[in-house]
């Protein structure tokens, strides 16, 4: 197994038995557009590859655990992780697999639902700004400001906000995404790298996936009856992920659309990118002063002269 790095930043695969995977394949920056429906939402026949791509999973992981430390320790750059997805299509567990052994003092992972009485009398990006990763850390919104394009355009919620009129004169979908776009710039050009990423799962995987939940005992408690009522506007999710991709995505801030039928591959794709953005900011441990070194030499020679 031969692993290429490129220095653009979407340009990086891993080559085995000749085949080549891109996450060009994967990535939306503006310049490409994005069909749902031609997209492929499991592993594109390469189950083959799964015991290859689970290795190169883990020790990617590795390296973003010592890349990780090196950000946190130089504080120079922040990263946010916006995760979306339907229901049951594994936001919990990429997370798991791809997070779970960075150090916890370095990354906080936000869960966002319905908006509390107190958040709705704000804009709809006020709770997410207050969650913004300071500089050295990274913050995952496992379900982002994006709902506001996606949940709320599916069932046009904005026309029962209590807002002033000139807030829904014209288009409101399009003036939130107006909204996003000049806020990730904003955040983009302080210091915070945005990774955009759609797990994109079949109508019929998660049908499996709810059949699963609801005959183990021990998954009970994910199940919930607005899962099955939400699969009726599942096409109308469908249109609205692509129009919220096509009309965010940027250069500067991508999309990623990760095939998640197949949750190792999903998870092998997501290791690629997060390893791919840690190097794109390149950290360095900082260095020390003289009186810092000189510091340090005299505590070793203090502890090395402690009596046993």
């Amino acid at each position: 197994m031969q692993r290429t790095d490129l220095n653009c930043r979407s340009k990086i695969g891993i080559a085995i038995g000749g085949i080549m995977i891109r996450l060009d394949d994967y990535t939306f920056d503006g310049t490409n557009f994005f069909d749902i429906k031609a997209a492929c939402t499991d592993s594109c026949g390469r189950e083959t590859l799964k015991n290859e791509l689970t290795e190169q999973k883990q020790k990617n992981v590795e390296e973003i655990m010592q890349l990780q430390e090196a950000l946190f320790a130089e504080g120079r750059e922040s990263i946010l992780i916006c995760l979306q997805a339907l229901d049951g299509a594994g936001k919990d567990s990429i997370i798991k697999h791809v997070f779970s052994g960075i150090n916890p003092s370095g990354i906080t992972v936000y869960n966002y639902r319905t908006p509390s009485v107190i958040e709705a009398n704000h804009d709809f990006l006020w709770r997410y700004h207050k969650n913004i990763p300071p500089k050295g850390r990274i913050a995952i919104f496992n379900r982002s400001y994006y709902e506001e394009v996606l949940v709320v355009k599916v069932h046009e919620d904005y026309k029962n906000y209590k807002v002033a009129p000139r807030m829904l004169e014209g288009n409101y979908i399009e003036n939130k995404y107006a909204d996003i776009l000049a806020w990730e710039k904003y955040l983009y050009g302080n210091g915070t790298r945005i990774v955009k990423i759609f797990l994109n799962v079949s109508k019929d995987e998660q049908k499996r996936r709810f059949l699963k939940r609801a005959e183990r005992s021990d998954k009970h408690w994910k199940f919930s009856i607005n899962d099955i009522k939400e699969r009726a506007f599942f096409e109308k999710y469908q249109d609205a992920f692509q129009d919220a991709i096509n009309n965010t995505s940027t250069q500067n801030c991508p999309w990623y659309v990760l095939p998640a039928d197949d949750k190792w591959f999903a998870r092998y794709l997501l290791s690629e990118i997060i390893l791919k953005e840690l190097k794109s900011i390149n950290p360095i441990f900082p260095g020390i002063t003289k009186e810092q070194k000189d510091g340090i030499e005299e505590c070793k020679k203090l502890l090395a002269s402690e009596k046993k």
